[in-house]
Parts: structure tokens; C-alpha cells; sequence
């Protein structure tokens, strides 16, 4: 039997002690009064008041008839340590009850600690518990060491022990959050109304991408995992809704790397009788108001053609990028500074409207910061007949073999002929915008649970 396995058993007789004692190891009813970070806020003003505080033990440090140990709940923030340290003492909860936390309790156990507020001699803020209570008995240790590349691959697996171990990485998700709602509330004062579209969708759009399939036995019909909610929120421009923006989940069947997660989440916003050049204004005030220093320039726009010169493919007619002999992607990535790449090749881009002063090209960009690609928008394409035509080569890209290519929409043409009004729409990863606001390297370090082969 390895340490491991030996640690497990026991703790696994500590909770049949505790059972036998008459106590139930995973109570439903908690008792709280503050959390760990309003007790150290307002200390001084808690020194006289019983309080209860609940958390996980991190620590604990026996002193013959007295223990130290340290408790931590949810209640951090990127500033603030949610620790706080507890002094437990025979002569304050008897023999009986301080024997029994010597005996049951461990590092990784809740607790619910009731007690008055002091500081010790070295002024370090302290709970004197007067009564404590087990929560949940936790089985297993948690790890004393998690750090190095060998240990990567399983804190991205195990990730609620990365979050217990590691404060970087939760300040990350924290951040992370805070993202999402400083984009919420600037969308939603500029007028713009949050929806919900179909994640199942009879008909992958929206983007050139290989989707998922799936089948609903219900009406036994093939369905897809949405790859862009995109023709979705453009059929609510029709219905009359004139700035639409949803924050989801997309998914794509395609290769994983520093960039890519099969799923990974999107914003999305349309804007009635906006173009592009509209659309790249505010843009660059959305990002501006999350963070100015590394989007406080004036964005550069440069033109697609004069950093990429697009050429067909031999498989299949599908144009693919070069210049020079290099591709799109590491033409990119030497881009370091905001720059909204523009005006791209009719056939590359089969949702968005022609320039006037040249059919060849469309009304596009392409927002590139620090080698990543972070939002591609454009005027939206609103002519039934241009994207009839623009869907019917697509098609024959399809039956060439072309697995990304985009699907003859029926249904949205149909709605296009309705009428759309002149509009602008973006799409930005949200994934991608985190890996740069929190100066991390890959999307892994920053989507809580990545996706990963299983180990077996």
C-alpha cells in the first residue's frame, strides 16, 4: 500500500470516529455570521462580538494545550487573503471537544468556528474559538507541492486543487469574471439588448469551421453544436431589434494548441445601420474601458492585401493565405500592437458586404494585438442575391471536399428577404481576451476546465 493510499485509511478512520461520537460529518445547515475577509475588514469594530467563521484548514500548529490553525473561505479577492488564523484552547472548549479536533480533524477539513476576535502578541489578527463544529471531512491530503512542468498537465485536469494551491490562478478566474461584467455593463449603457440563440442548430453557420454533430431522437433529426451564433442574432435584426449582443459557448471539431479549445466562449454584437468603420470605432472604446494601458494607442488599420496576399489553394479551390511564403497566421503573429486588419478578398469572406469602390473586397477586419487574433467583424452582408451566390460557392467547396466551408442556408436567405437593415456585427474571443489581460500563455491557463484526453 503506497503513503498515499496509507494517508487515505486514516482519514477514513477519523471519519468513522467522528461518526461513532454521534456527529455527522457532512452536516446540511451552516451557521455564519461573516466571512473571513469582513472579519479582518472590520476588525476592530468585531474585537467585542461573537462571531462564527466557516472555511477549509490550511494549516494547523499544536502547542500542548492549545493549537494554532489557519481557515480560508471564498471571500478573497485579488487584493485580500480570505485566511485568517484561529487559536484553539483546552481550557476555552473543555478536554473533550479539544481532544476530539486533535484526533478527527485535518488539513483539508470545513470547519464552523464560533469565538471572539483578538490579536496575539506578534499583532497577528486571531479567531479564539470558544466552539467548533466539522463540516465536511475532506479524504483525501491535499498535495504539500504543485508547482513545475511535470505537474501541468494535471492541474489543468484537477483544477479545483490548482485553485486551492495556487493564488495566481484564481486571481486569474476572478479577473477573468470581472472581464465578462465590465463588458455586460458597457454593452448594456451603450443600448445593447443580451440574447440567447440555439446552441443546437440544424445547420452549422455563421463561420468557416468543422461543427460537431449530434442527433436529437425526439424529432430524429441530425443536429449541430453551434460553431457562431452569428446568422442567429442577424434573424433578430430582422424581427426589429436593433443592437443584440450574446456572451456563449461555441464549439468546433478542429485542432487544439495555445489558441484553440474545441469549446470556448464568444462574444458577439450587432448594431443596426452601423458599418465597420463604426463598428471598429467602438470597438476600440469597448476594449479601451477594460484596459488602457495595453489598448490606450490609437489602433493602426492597415490594409489585408498589403500584409497578406491571398492565392488559391490546390485542394479543393479554397483560397488559403501567403506572402512571401508565409502564411496568414505567422504574418500575424508579428503584429504587436492594436491593428484592425481590413478590407479582405471577396471569396474568404462569405458573410460580409462588398466595398463600393471594389467588389473584389469586403467590408472586413481583423483585430490583431500581440500576435492573436482577437475579434473579426465587418458590414453585414444584407443583398439576398449577393449571398445566394456567395453561399452557392461555398457549396461547391463543400461537395469539393471541404469540410469547413459554409452551409446553403435556406431559412436565412429566406429571412434576408424580409429585409435586414444596414448593420455592422463583431465577434471577439473571449478566451483570447483574458490570455492577454492576464499576461498568460495559452487558453488552457485561463478556461477552468480545459479539454484534455482522458488519462485512460
Amino acid at each position: 500500500m503506497d503513503n498515499l493510499e496509507n494517508l487515505k485509511q486514516v482519514r477514513l478512520k477519523k471519519l468513522e470516529n467522528l461518526k461513532k461520537a454521534g456527529i455527522n460529518p457532512y452536516p446540511a445547515e451552516v451557521s455564519r455570521t461573516h466571512t473571513n475577509k469582513e472579519a479582518l475588514d472590520a476588525f476592530n469594530k468585531l474585537l467585542t462580538k461573537k462571531i462564527t467563521l466557516v472555511g477549509r484548514i490550511r494549516s494547523i500548529r499544536g502547542h500542548g494545550g492549545s493549537t494554532f490553525f489557519n481557515i480560508e473561505d471564498g471571500s478573497t479577492s485579488l487584493t485580500t487573503s480570505a485566511q485568517i488564523q484561529a487559536y484553539l484552547k483546552k481550557d476555552s472548549v473543555g478536554d473533550k471537544d479539544y481532544e476530539l479536533f486533535l484526533d478527527t480533524i485535518d488539513i483539508g477539513d470545513f470547519v464552523e468556528l464560533s469565538g471572539i476576535l483578538f490579536k496575539t502578541k506578534k499583532g497577528e489578527k486571531t479567531l479564539e474559538v470558544k466552539k467548533w463544529r466539522i463540516l465536511t471531512k475532506a479524504i483525501l491530503s491535499i498535495p504539500s507541492e504543485w508547482y513545475g512542468l511535470e505537474d501541468i498537465e494535471e492541474r489543468f485536469r484537477k483544477r479545483y486543487l490548482d485553485l486551492i494551491l495556487n493564488k495566481e490562478v484564481k486571481e486569474k478566474f476572478i479577473k477573468r469574471s470581472q472581464i465578462i461584467g465590465k463588458i455586460r455593463k458597457f454593452l448594456d449603457e451603450n443600448g445593447f439588448l443580451e440574447v440567447e440563440t440555439p446552441m443546437l442548430q440544424t445547420i452549422a453557420g455563421g463561420a468557416k469551421a468543422k461543427p460537431f454533430k449530434t442527433h436529437l431522437n425526439a424529432l430524429d433529426i441530425d443536429l449541430y453544436l453551434r460553431i457562431a451564433p452569428e446568422l442567429y442574432l442577424k434573424r433578430l435584426l430582422v424581427g426589429g431589434l436593433e443592437k443584440v449582443y450574446e456572451i456563449g459557448r461555441n464549439f468546433r471539431n478542429e485542432g487544439m494548441d495555445r489558441e484553440h479549445n474545441p469549446e470556448f466562449t464568444m462574444l458577439e454584437f450587432y448594431a443596426a445601420y452601423w458599418n465597420y468603420e463604426t463598428m471598429m470605432d467602438f470597438t476600440e472604446k469597448l476594449l479601451k474601458s477594460l484596459d488602457n494601458k495595453i489598448f490606450g494607442k490609437k489602433f493602426k488599420r492597415v490594409e489585408y492585401d498589403k500584409l497578406v496576399y491571398p492565392v488559391k489553394s490546390r485542394k479543393a479551390g479554397s483560397p488559403t493565405a501567403t506572402f512571401n511564403g508565409a502564411s496568414e497566421k505567422e504574418i500575424f503573429e508579428k503584429i504587436k500592437e492594436p491593428t484592425f486588419v481590413i478590407n479582405h478578398p471577396t471569396e474568404i469572406s462569405p458573410l460580409s458586404k462588398k466595398l463600393e469602390k471594389d467588389a473584389k473586397k469586403v467590408a472586413r477586419f481583423q483585430l490583431i494585438v500581440n500576435g492573436l487574433e482577437i475579434a473579426n467583424g465587418f458590414s453585414e452582408l444584407n443583398d439576398p442575391f449577393d449571398q445566394k451566390e456567395r453561399f452557392a460557392a461555398q457549396e461547391k467547396e463543400r461537395k469539393a471536399g471541404s469540410q469547413e466551408t459554409h452551409p446553403y442556408d435556406k431559412d436565412f436567405i429566406e429571412a434576408l428577404e424580409y429585409g435586414m437593415p444596414p448593420a455592422a456585427g463583431i465577434g471577439i474571443g473571449i478566451d483570447r481576451l483574458v490570455v492577454l489581460l492576464t499576461e498568460s500563455k495559452t487558453l488552457r491557463e485561463i478556461i477552468l476546465f480545459p479539454t484534455m484526453k482522458p488519462k485512460e
